[in-house]
């Protein structure tokens, strides 16, 4: 199975918001991350519009060569949105306004009720459906209940684990996570806070066929790309 990378380029719109004007362009940072690499570019779009906005996304689905992934709250306006778009996929995650990044997985269990319709409407409009979630084996079977075709394994608690030089336990939870999607039919993603140093050991886990980053452009792009594509 041949790997692939993911960049999300959210943070260039966070810069280009605090400045005030229209640079850096998220745009620009999307096609060259395509050119040093990228197989897709992920993009959230929140509810208080604090980075990404909808003419960004509107021009990321014209230029975009690879695919783009929205990432987007479970809401009626958000569902609404994805549907008239239509990216290649859409990722359900948590949203928390106080938060600078998304935090953790999304609680699937607790929302067992709504999420599947969610699920299903995006569906209908031709969109692939991935849950981020925590690397969880109750969550991962709750989110094939919902009717995902794919789990993005929250990988920021091993990575600040591994930062610490302790990562194995909550590595242990990932390879445990990821092999139960599988068995379950579910495609099996992962993301956050991965880098150059600690992506290395998820790359083992075979079960994980795309890896979500963020990084910064051009040669760290290539870096990344070369790292996972040759894996």
């Amino acid at each position: 199975m041949r790997k692939t990378l993911g960049v999300n380029i959210d943070h260039v719109a966070t810069v280009r918001q605090a400045r005030g004007g229209s640079a850096p362009d998220p745009v620009t940072a999307a096609g060259l991350a395509e050119i040093n690499g990228a197989d897709g570019i992920t993009v959230h779009l929140r509810e208080d519009r604090r980075h990404i906005q909808d003419r960004d996304l509107e021009m990321l689905l014209q230029v975009v060569q690879t695919r783009v992934n929205l990432e987007m709250a479970a809401t009626p306006e958000m569902v609404e949105i994805a549907g008239r778009r239509r990216p290649f996929s859409a990722t359900l995650v948590p949203e928390n306004r106080r938060e600078i990044t998304t935090e953790g997985g999304l609680d699937v269990i607790r929302q067992r009720a709504s999420l599947p319709a969610a699920v299903s409407r995006l569906h209908e409009a031709g969109i692939a459906v991935s849950l981020f979630v925590d690397p969880d084996l109750a969550q991962v079977r709750a989110a094939k209940h919902a009717g995902a075709d794919a789990v993005e394994l929250h990988t920021g608690t091993y990575c600040a684990a591994f930062a610490a030089g302790c990562g194995g336990g909550e590595l242990a939870k990932v390879r445990a996570a990821a092999t139960y999607g599988r068995t379950a039919g579910l495609r099996v993603l992962a993301g956050h806070g991965l880098d150059l140093r600690n992506i290395v050991p998820i790359l083992a886990v075979p079960e994980i066929e795309e890896r979500a980053v963020f990084v910064g452009l051009g040669r760290a792009v290539r870096e990344m790309a070369d790292l996972i594509h040759c894996s």
